[in-house]
């Protein structure tokens, strides 16, 4: 399966092999699917599961009423989380000799920490300095981009020597 998805994938390297290595080539697309299942999921979250609907929570310390946007936020997060992680420890970063364990805590700690940034670029950017908010999520999204390729290459899926 992987061989075949690696095939997949460089059948359309050519053209941007000038620009891109290849392991960065697919770090994109893995990347690219990543986000695109995590649109897919969102939509059928929010239309369909949760029908638009807020979601009252009866649990202590907790908010009482979870908006719609947001549960739908949080199922889309739960699983582009697995998509992202099998899709970089299996077909990306492959050769890292880390534990797998280990190598989720720390793909868990650099979602985290893409969420967060993502959340306060996002209040400066459109808040602060007034930009518009697709703008900044362009914005966003190019930087923590670049963030997490380097992230997940030198941190989560290192390689020891």
């Amino acid at each position: 399966m992987r061989k075949a998805l690696l095939r997949l994938i460089d059948f359309f390297y050519p053209p941007f092999s000038r620009w891109l290595s290849l392991h960065t080539f697919r770090y994109l697309v893995s990347g690219g699917t990543t986000a695109a299942s995590g649109i897919v999921v969102y939509y059928i979250a929010y239309n369909w599961i949760l029908q638009q609907k807020d979601v009252q929570l009866s649990l202590p310390y907790l908010p009482r009423l979870i908006t719609a946007p947001v549960a739908a936020l949080a199922i889309e997060s739960l699983i582009t989380f697995c998509i992202g992680f099998i899709l970089n420890k299996y077909l990306i970063f492959t050769k890292s000799n880390l534990k797998g364990r280990i190598q989720l805590f720390r793909y868990a700690s650099v979602f985290t920490t893409n969420i967060l940034l993502n959340l306060a670029m996002l209040k400066v950017l459109v808040e602060a300095f007034g930009f518009y908010p697709t703008i900044s999520k362009i914005i966003i999204t190019t930087v923590l981009t670049v963030f997490s390729y380097f992230s997940q290459k030198y941190f989560t899926f290192k390689v020891r020597k």
